[in-house]
């Protein structure tokens, strides 16, 4: 599980486009998005840096989240 902090992350299409990203690189990936806290859990067997490179392409700078 992969767990990542977007800070710019403020509403429902964020969230939906985050999604996209992360389903662009594993389309089974399991993405939960806490708008309030903004992080992102993934289920998934890629690799962070992957992940990460989906977001941040998507325009949302994000770090992973201990």
């Amino acid at each position: 599980m992969l767990k990542f902090t977007v800070p710019d992350m403020s509403c429902g299409h964020c969230v939906g486009t985050i999604t996209k990203a992360v389903k662009s690189v594993d389309t089974d990936a399991t993405v939960t998005v806490d708008l309030t806290a903004k992080t992102v859990t993934i289920e998934t067997g890629e690799e962070a840096a992957s992940i990460s490179k989906a977001i941040e392409a998507a325009g949302y700078p994000n770090q992973t989240a201990g």
